[in-house]
């Protein structure tokens, strides 16, 4: 098997995961419908413990597929990117980068920032799991649905959609190779223009003058010491909620959000559960969940 044909195969079996229930921790059924509201108010604060604990037993589910052996053994690494990697006989390394989602939180909260230039076999995917309790609000995670998407074309979509100059600059790491890894720069970052109205038009001269817009976002060092020229010479913010998945407007992972939200659960989508649970309205949730637990 070759790097193309490990990700197929894997990617397979993770298709097969909803509906799998991972044993690996049982939140407690509620008494009453006041403890139920209590529970969904802290519920989403479980949500990065358990994707931890999701994604270590996504390993341990990849590695009892018996079509690998011959071959290596997936590993998780952490820290590291991606997270999860097939060690063995196989080059390049294929790997996924997992990412679970609670879909009762507010959005995709989990950040996407790894430059396109560490994408060029195309080895690495990225694997959404959307997952909630079995029981709705209590029980054990089981996985709702899957998305799987090139590493590569979430960047390149994350870049795109960002990119705007002189308004907004993606700017690529610096070449660090010749340091440890441990040191070693691989994330894009996002700034947004601060100035004012007569630096900006300033900037704009500059960027229309160097054809920034006209061709494109690029990775290469002549295009990224442009970029790095206005960052210098006009004011710039970093951008804290850069490359958050939720905001990439990658197609792949805007139709598995909406159809996420769109499933329905114990009577209702998974979108109104979540209108319900953060709306005002106590009565609605105490309503929606006495209903529940007559079901």
């Amino acid at each position: 098997m070759n790097t193309q044909e490990i990700l197929a195969s894997a990617s397979v079996h993770l298709q097969q995961l909803p509906g799998h229930v991972f044993d690996i921790l049982t939140i407690s059924k509620p008494q009453t419908p006041s403890a139920t509201i209590n529970l969904t108010k802290v519920l989403s604060k479980l949500s990065p413990f358990l994707g931890n604990l999701i994604e270590f037993n996504t390993v341990e589910f990849l590695n009892a597929q018996p079509e690998y052996r011959p071959f290596g053994r997936w590993m998780r690494q952490d820290p590291g990117f991606p997270d999860t990697v097939f060690v063995g006989s196989v080059t390049p390394t294929p790997g996924f980068e997992i990412k679970a989602w609670f879909p009762f939180s507010t959005e995709i909260t989990a950040r996407f920032k790894d430059s396109q230039e560490h994408f060029a076999h195309d080895q690495t995917h990225i694997c959404l799991l959307a997952w909630l309790p079995d029981h709705l609000f209590y029980g054990k995670p089981r996985i709702i649905d899957v998305c799987i998407v090139s590493g590569r074309s979430v960047a390149e979509s994350r870049d795109v959609h960002y990119h705007n100059p002189p308004d907004y600059l993606v700017i690529e790491p610096e070449d660090t190779t010749t340091r440890t890894r441990n040191l070693q720069q691989t994330n894009t970052n996002g700034y947004k223009f601060q100035g004012t109205s007569e630096q900006l038009a300033k900037a704009q001269k500059l960027t229309d003058d160097w054809g920034l817009q006209a061709h494109g976002y690029q990775t290469t060092p002549a295009y990224q010491t442009q970029l790095r020229q206005l960052l210098a010479a006009f004011p710039y913010r970093l951008d804290t909620n850069f490359a958050k998945m939720d905001r990439i407007m990658h197609r792949g992972i805007e139709s598995f959000k909406q159809r996420v939200l769109n499933r329905e659960l114990h009577g209702m989508e998974i979108s109104k559960w979540n209108r319900i649970l953060y709306g005002k309205s106590d009565e609605a949730k105490q309503q929606a969940l006495e209903d529940l637990d007559q079901g």
